[in-house]
């Protein structure tokens, strides 16, 4: 009888493990991918930058493996919802959970609820058209905006903000909101960090793009550029080494502009209805390497802060859960009996797509090196008796269709997102 594995989340972890699953097991495995969207792919779909086409292009090799004939896609499908841990156990011979890390740190600062304050994961989501952001959360009105952080995703999200709708018209961005990227009156976008240029999180390749922005003017303070001693590795030395040939040149008159800060930190997003400033604290490093204050402030006049300092798991209902780490407490990727985890839920935020693949490996060789059996249910039958139709990948493939319709028909590249669960459901159903 074949090996019956449950593994919730269909981002790259998830897809990692069902593929390591196929190659590693030595007996017949048969692997059921749940998630909750009717789409699959998870940050590669909805947290990739939409003008990253390259890394975007990991959906090809993810979608060999939804193809394998050992896999099944059941989108539409909620762990807490529609189904309880008892349930999949009674279903599945092992379950594996890779959902990942879906929301934002806080700054924990006064003023961080007030409207247009929001976490850098719902903008990243709205320009990506995932369907829990509706295309209405966001309108561009601010002259300037904040962004907190400087790794990786502020990159993505100070480069969506800098660029015209036009530059952004040939990738998959739902329409509506190129639309209202077209109507941004930004013209000002402040990238901050509280530590030194040596310190940043974003690599070499995402600072470069930034220099190459035809719409902003990239601006970094001499002052603020400056680094103590230069025995760094390459690729931090890269970054300074960008950063500081940045500081050396004088705007040229673009559109908008990019001030790239440094040695700051967020201390009250300022307000009274909404964000109306952000006051900054100067910061340095103690001798225990600490951040700290220096008593020297100033305010930003923005109209909206993006917080981008890092990402976190939430808990799934009835997995354990550790505050402490916001991960899955696990040894080499097991939870407990016939229970598993794999990705950013496992680990934390870190490494990049493709380290989801040796991390998956490790699980999968955990669960098949325990043997798990135990499943005495049926999971379609299940699902059936309590109304709940799966989204399979043949639908997932007509939305695929619709988009690559819809891109036609506003002569707008290869696909144009669509917005929204109705929109999806249209799709598939015909």
């Amino acid at each position: 009888m074949a090996l019956r594995v449950a593994v919730v989340g269909s981002g790259p972890a998830g897809l990692y493990t069902a593929e390591a699953l196929v190659k590693q097991a030595q007996e017949p495995v048969e692997i059921d991918v749940l998630e909750r969207l009717p789409t699959p792919y998870g940050l590669v779909r909805y947290g990739v930058a939409p003008d990253h086409t390259s890394i975007k292009s990991i959906a090809n090799y993810l979608r060999k493996v939804l193809e394998l004939p050992q896999v099944r896609f059941l989108g539409g499908v909620t762990l807490g919802e529609h189904l309880s841990v008892a349930d999949l156990l009674a279903c599945y011979d092992a379950v594996v959970y890779c959902t990942g890390a879906m929301v934002d740190r806080h700054l924990n600062i006064p003023g961080e609820d007030l409207p247009g304050s929001v976490a850098a994961t719902d903008f990243v989501n709205w320009y990506c058209g995932h369907p829990d952001v509706p295309t209405d959360r966001f309108t561009l009105d601010s002259p300037e905006v904040a962004v907190i952080g400087v790794g990786n995703v502020a990159v993505d999200v100070v480069r969506v903000l800098a660029k015209t709708a036009e530059e952004l018209s040939s990738t998959d961005v739902p329409q509506d909101v190129l639309e209202r990227l077209a109507e941004s009156q930004v013209k000002a976008i402040h990238m901050i960090g509280r530590r030194g240029p040596e310190h940043a999180k974003f690599t070499l390749k995402e600072l470069r793009e930034l220099g190459e922005l035809a719409n902003a003017d990239v601006c970094v303070r001499p002052d603020e550029a400056v680094v103590l001693g230069a025995d760094f590795p390459r690729q931090i030395r890269g970054n300074i080494d960008v950063l500081q040939s940045w500081a050396a040149r004088a705007p040229v008159g673009r559109p908008r502009r990019l001030d790239v800060r440094f040695w700051l930190r967020p201390v009250e997003i300022l307000g009274s209805e909404r964000v109306e400033g952000l006051r900054l604290e100067r910061t340095r490093l103690s001798e225990d390497g600490r951040v700290v204050g220096t008593g020297e402030f100033e305010t930003l006049p923005v109209g909206m802060v993006l917080r981008s300092v890092g990402y976190q798991s939430v808990p799934l209902p009835g997995v354990p859960f550790s505050a402490d780490t916001m991960t899955v407490p696990n040894e080499a990727g097991k939870v407990r009996d016939r229970e598993y985890v794999a990705g950013w839920l496992k680990r934390g935020p870190t490494g990049v797509i493709g380290t989801n693949k040796s991390d998956a490996a490790e699980t999968v060789r955990t669960l098949l090196a325990d043997r798990p059996a135990g499943r005495t249910a049926d999971i379609d039958d299940l699902l059936a008796g309590r109304g709940v139709t799966p989204i399979g990948y043949a639908d997932w493939l007509r939305i695929e269709e619709a988009e690559a319709e819809l891109a036609r028909t506003l002569g707008r590249g290869e696909r144009v997102k669509l917005v929204g669960l109705e929109a999806m459901r249209g799709a598939y159903r015909g």
